[in-house]
């Protein structure tokens, strides 16, 4: 009873450090700038058992695992005894990457309950770093259950044996082991990676050919079989396999070092230097496959037990990264980034999505400050300049956007692709945002010249003549067909009631901006409108109740004011002119561009 009981403790509590973001809203409020405001010692010694406890699980809903580990670990010392806190000191220990203190938790929760999986999980990669290879095996098999764990398990026992220099029985490990359609892959790519480990190349080429027709687009085996082709057979076989990818997935950093390196004749070393190094790509590997698949909770501990055996693993940063940035934890991300090694060729693409994370926590000078400095070092990096652009326009830097856009624009290979529309598009926002509409005019023409029906595109420049009463007909063609392609858009529907109104067709206007309030009903931008609609064509009482709602919802800081204004006295009797909601319409499409991720 007691070991079913440990091991139940142990998921409820990993689970409790993944819980949806909707759950914190049952706890207090709490500063949102950096949620991870690790307890200080006093801290600690101030709170009571339940105290700490509470505390714990606080944190745990934030998924703030540094904090839960520390208030568990505070409550476990006034109450020894307790198994559930002991559990959940040490699933909190493990997501947050605090190894050494998860080994000791582990230590006594196996002798209470010596069939916990992770624990035997935990304390078996341990003995790996440590290279008690024999006592890593023996724990490592007594944590296997299930398709996933068991594969996991099965690399790990085999790289232990291969570190007490038996690759026979190493590989053999693996062969026998059956299961699932993909398995394959993962046993071909390190039964190679073993057999390259012990310098037995023959062998390891076979496995990683096998690897290789099994999925050529995983990029760890191209890799693999690449590195390989340069040292046993040559350069251009090498180089073949590296295009090969490059042509599915264009550009990658790795792939473009691996490349240049292959061209230059260079023989390149194998991926693993140690057992040490192929557990942690074990761990990696089935990590990386669980974040894109859902499995965030085993992927956290995959991926940190990787990172304790080879702490400056690149993609194994990134994966972490990636997984907090899936829960919503944009700081913790921060922080996984901030590790990558200024030498690796990832690190690129780290400081870009490290500066996206950074605008997410209201750091955007910071942001924006990285970008300028990746820029720096390639003028024509896109990503990069995307990126900087995104940030610049939304913090409403609009002459600044402008520029950078301008400069990715600069950087366009001449091919007229369609995919180019959007620097055209997100520049000519920025001009008009910036009054400098005969620039937005022409750019936004040429973003429809290079995809004819984006509705975005089509709103806006459709928008924006029948505001300025220029071009009327083809204005509204253009939304009515932005509206036809997204017509659950609320936005792009608020824009052809709001469109209506401006022509003077309030009863179309109301009945278009009442369906716009449906699917957007919380943006105050479109309750304002409709309030408008409403009180041209008399109700007037339900016209200050959507202005009412409208101030409620916290518009723009310029558009208060206003809308206070009808509140208190209505509309005058002729329409406003277009000059005078130009700002505000404007900024409601901004706003729906941040909303579809910018």
């Amino acid at each position: 009873m007691l070991s079913t009981r440990c091991n139940r403790w142990t998921a409820v509590a990993l689970a409790a450090l993944l819980l949806p973001v909707a759950a914190a809203a049952q706890t207090p409020d709490r500063p949102t700038d950096n949620a991870a405001q690790f307890p200080t010692s006093h801290d600690l010694k101030s709170l009571t058992t339940s105290g700490s406890y509470l505390a714990a699980r606080h944190a745990s809903v934030e998924r703030d695992a540094a904090s839960a580990a520390a208030f568990y670990r505070s409550a476990l010392r006034s109450d020894p005894k307790n198994n559930e806190l002991l559990d959940r000191a040490f699933i909190s220990s493990v997501a947050d990457g605090d190894i050494d203190e998860a080994v000791k938790l582990a230590e006594r929760i196996l002798t209470i309950d010596k069939s916990n999986k992770i624990a035997r999980l935990v304390v078996g990669v341990q003995d790996i770093k440590q290279k008690k290879y024999a006592a890593a095996q023996s724990n490592i098999n007594q944590s296997v259950r299930g398709p996933i764990t068991d594969l996991v398990a099965t690399l790990l026992s085999a790289w232990a044996a291969a570190g007490a220099g038996d690759a026979k029985t190493a590989v053999a490990t693996i062969d026998k082991l059956a299961g699932p359609e993909w398995y394959p892959i993962f046993k071909d790519l390190h039964a190679g990676m073993i057999y390259e480990f012990a310098g037995k190349e023959k062998e390891a080429g076979a496995r990683f050919e096998r690897a290789y027709k099994l999925d050529d687009s995983m990029l760890r085996i191209t890799e693999a079989y690449a590195h390989w082709l340069s040292r046993n057979k040559d350069a251009a076989s090498a180089t073949a396999i590296y295009e090969a990818f490059d042509k599915k997935l264009a550009r990658h950093p790795l792939v473009q070092e691996g490349l240049r390196e292959t061209k230059e004749g260079k023989k390149l070393p194998s991926l693993i230097d140690s057992p040490q190094a192929g557990a942690a790509e074990a761990l990696y590997g089935i990590g990386a496959t669980l974040t894109r698949r859902g499995g965030e909770d085993l992927a956290l501990v995959y991926l940190q037990l990787a990172l304790h055996l080879q702490p400056n693993h690149p993609l194994a940063l990134l994966s972490l990264a990636d997984l907090y940035e899936t829960v919503k934890k944009p700081q913790m991300a921060i922080k996984v980034y901030e590790r990558v090694p200024a030498s690796s060729p990832l690190k690129r693409n780290a400081q870009i999505q490290l500066a996206t994370d950074l605008d997410s926590a209201d750091r955007g000078d910071d942001a924006i400050k990285i970008l300028k400095e990746v820029i720096a070092q390639d003028s024509k990096d896109l990503e990069a300049i995307m990126a900087l652009g995104n940030i610049e326009r939304g913090r409403k830097k609009f002459a600044d956007c402008a520029e950078t856009y301008s400069l990715g624009i600069d950087s366009l290979p001449p091919n007229n692709d369609k995919a180019n529309s959007i620097y055209y598009y997100y520049r000519g926002i920025c001009e008009e945002r910036s009054k400098q509409w005969p620039k937005a005019e022409a750019d936004m023409r040429k973003a429809l010249d290079l995809q004819p029906d984006q509705p975005h595109v089509l709103n806006y420049l459709g928008y924006s003549w029948i505001d300025q009463g220029t071009n009327l007909d083809e204005g509204m063609k253009m939304i009515k067909r932005a509206v036809e392609q997204r017509p659950d858009d609320g936005y792009i529907v608020d824009s052809l009631g709001w469109a209506y109104y401006r022509l003077g067709n309030y009863e179309e206007s109301v009945k278009n901006l009442e369906r716009a309030i449906d699917l957007k009903p919380e943006d105050p931008t479109i309750n304002d409108h409709l309030g408008d609609a409403y009180w041209r064509v008399g109700r007037k009482l339900e016209a200050k109740f959507q202005w009412a709602h409208a101030r409620d919802l916290k518009p723009e800081p310029d558009d208060l004011p206003k809308i206070e204004a009808k509140i208190q006295n209505g509309l005058t009797d002729d329409p406003a002119p277009a000059a005078a909601s130009a700002d505000k319409d404007a900024s409601a499409d901004k706003k729906k561009e941040d909303d579809k991720g910018g």
